[in-house]
């Protein structure tokens, strides 16, 4: 009996603590959901967030990639100063173009209304980090090549203009306890003295904490470049500046933006169809820009393949040196490929005339002589004129000078048949050229090599018939000023020995030529018979 008296009090104890253990967890799981819910909603009312005024998001006006269908985007404001983005307010000067469209930096295309809500949303989630841009990757700065370095980012790449540096911000995962650090020269001859570097850095997984805030987000890459060096001359300017920003940018059809330092506003001027077609958006004056934009990827330096040259197999889309000669055809809007040289067009409109019983008169083939106003200059100008036209040929003489308009030059340069001229940088406007129309390149005196260097190798390249006359010691005028026994007129390749100064005193800058007549006109004679061909 009495074991079972104290069996049944015991039992009830035990239901009784058992039950207000049930009541106390509850109690506890309770408080601590309220708990909870007060710390989230305290994170979400105080916490941290984005405004407005934290990024700015650029806009950049679209622009048609084929200059014949549109007009190109303007690279200079009305004061005819470099149009720089404002990095504290984010806006672009100039309106819309195209139909009522425009192009945000997301590089969505929206109408001005219908879609205004679907761009906000899309800037947002740019903001907060949702667009996506592909796996990031590390920065690969290649320091191998002679003529050039560069680096590409991929990922997180900030640009910061005010002190000419590239960051790269890794993901959490792949940051370590250093950084590596370039300093790259961003034009394609790394080797020459007046090229500031620009700083290329991969951030540390501490530095990565404190990263400059980006002050505008862009979606399209952004290449920086110098456009400085020894440009000056179309040889300079297409072989050092033009045809390594081709190699470098074309693949990207307009997609993408020039960061540009040490900005030459006569040089965008004077290329402006060429960089507007290259680039949709406007030119930032890296030097001058006190931002931090942010891009997917950034591309630093520009390559280069050669002097005057693209080799197919190192482009993306194995492009080729008459792959340009093509392009800048196309973009100052000339005559397209497959529509022959004028002698021969004109030709065939006289035979239709006649077969329509009109009777013409034959056509001449047109000759543009250049004649340079400084050194390598034809001091007999006026009998080579009347030696060109008694050959049968219509003469235009021109004078090109860095401040011509290349649209009008390059129509010219295309109305021809032949162009003619000393050795030197004006001979570059043969892209111009129709596919086998000529170029006649009178050679100085210890110029040989140079000649077939810079002109006679891609003049072949691109479709373009290639002549040389070679002048004889007597037709410089180095003859007449030191003599026939003197090293630069008797042995020019002991002058090339002593170094590049030595060589460019005589063969570039001292000598003229004076054409002699009757050793030149069996030149000309042989060149009307290779148009009649």
């Amino acid at each position: 009996m009495a074991a079972n008296s104290f069996s049944a009090p015991a039992q009830a104890v035990k239901g009784v603590a058992k039950t207000l253990a049930h009541r106390r967890q509850a109690v506890v799981g309770f408080l601590f959901a309220l708990i909870v819910i007060l710390v989230l909603h305290t994170t979400v009312v105080f916490g941290p967030s984005w405004s407005t005024n934290d990024i700015v998001v650029l806009q950049s006006t679209s622009g048609e990639q084929n200059a014949r269908t549109s007009s190109p985007p303007a690279l200079l404001a009305p004061n005819n100063s470099i149009q720089v983005h404002d990095i504290d307010n984010g806006q672009k000067d100039g309106a819309a173009k195209n139909d009522g469209e425009r192009r945000d930096q997301l590089g969505q295309t929206v109408k001005n209304d219908a879609n205004d809500k679907m761009k906000e949303d899309l800037v947002g989630q740019e903001l907060d980090g949702d667009v996506k841009h592909g796996a990031p990757g590390k920065p690969i700065c290649d320091l191998s090549d002679p003529r050039y370095d560069i680096c590409e980012i991929t990922g997180d790449a900030r640009a910061m203009g005010a002190n000419r540096t590239v960051l790269y911000v890794p993901p959490a995962d792949e940051r370590g306890t250093d950084g590596p650090e370039w300093a790259i020269k961003d034009q394609s001859r790394k080797n020459l003295g007046d090229i500031k570097e620009v700083n290329v850095k991969t951030l540390s997984a501490a530095q990565s904490l404190v990263a400059p805030e980006c002050t505008s987000r862009h979606a399209v890459p952004a290449v920086v470049f110098a456009m400085n060096g020894i440009i000056g001359n179309p040889w300079h300017d297409l072989s050092d500046v033009l045809i390594p920003l081709f190699i470098t940018t074309r693949a990207y059809d307009g997609e993408v933006q020039f960061l540009v330092t040490e900005l030459q506003p006569w040089f965008v001027d004077k290329y402006r169809l060429v960089l507007t077609n290259l680039s949709r958006y406007d030119i930032i004056d890296f030097n001058k820009d006190a931002g931090v934009r942010c891009y997917p990827h950034i591309i630093v330096g520009l390559r280069s393949h050669g002097d005057l040259d693209i080799d197919p197999a190192r482009t993306p889309r194995n492009y080729t040196l008459l792959d340009f000669r093509l392009y800048i055809r196309d973009v100052f809007s000339l005559p397209p490929e497959g529509q022959g040289i004028p002698y021969k067009e004109a030709n065939k409109k006289n035979a239709a005339s006649n077969d329509n019983g009109t009777v013409t008169e034959n056509p001449k083939p047109r000759l543009l002589l250049i004649n340079r106003g400084e050194s390598r200059k034809f001091v007999n100008l006026p009998e080579v004129s009347a030696a060109v036209q008694a050959a049968g040929f219509e003469l235009l003489v021109m004078e090109p000078s860095r401040d011509m308009g290349m649209e009008e030059f390059a129509r010219a340069v295309d109305s021809c048949d032949v162009l003619m001229g000393v050795h030197g940088a004006a001979l570059t406007n043969f892209f111009f050229l129709r596919t086998n129309a000529v170029l006649l390149q009178v050679v100085g005196l210890g110029l040989e090599r140079e000649a077939l260097h810079y002109y006679g190798n891609q003049a072949k390249a691109v479709m373009v018939q290639h002549i040389q006359y070679f002048i004889s010691a007597e037709e410089s005028t180095l003859y007449e000023k030191y003599g026939k026994d003197h090293p630069a007129v008797s042995d020019p390749d002991s002058v090339h020995k002593q170094g590049w100064q030595g060589a460019k005193r005589y063969f570039w800058a001292e000598q003229d030529i004076r054409l002699n007549i009757t050793r030149f006109a069996p030149t000309l004679h042989q060149l009307i018979r290779t148009l009649r061909e």
